[in-house]
């Protein structure tokens, strides 16, 4: 036998045996904690994207005050020569 046989035969002695009991509240307890996981998952995203505004919001301040994209002024004068 191959693997692969040995595998398909191990999943078919487990597929004859008679199937465990599944709770009456299954579905119940499924619902409510994909509902859990699903609230968790609006709450993390809503506070990566209201942190993602409040990081553009200090980079436009930051940027309007600091105005990096402007050349800084010299250090110093060049002397005035020939007047």
């Amino acid at each position: 036998m191959t693997r692969h046989e040995d595998k398909e035969a191990a999943v078919r002695r487990m597929l004859d045996t008679p199937h465990p009991p599944v709770p009456a509240d299954l579905a119940v307890r499924a619902a409510a904690s994909g509902a859990r996981r699903a609230r968790r998952e609006r709450v993390a995203r809503r506070l990566l994207w209201g942190l993602f505004v409040v990081a553009a919001v200090a980079f436009a301040v930051w940027a309007s005050a600091a105005r990096p994209w402007e050349v800084p002024p010299a250090e110093t004068t060049p002397p005035l020569e020939g007047w």
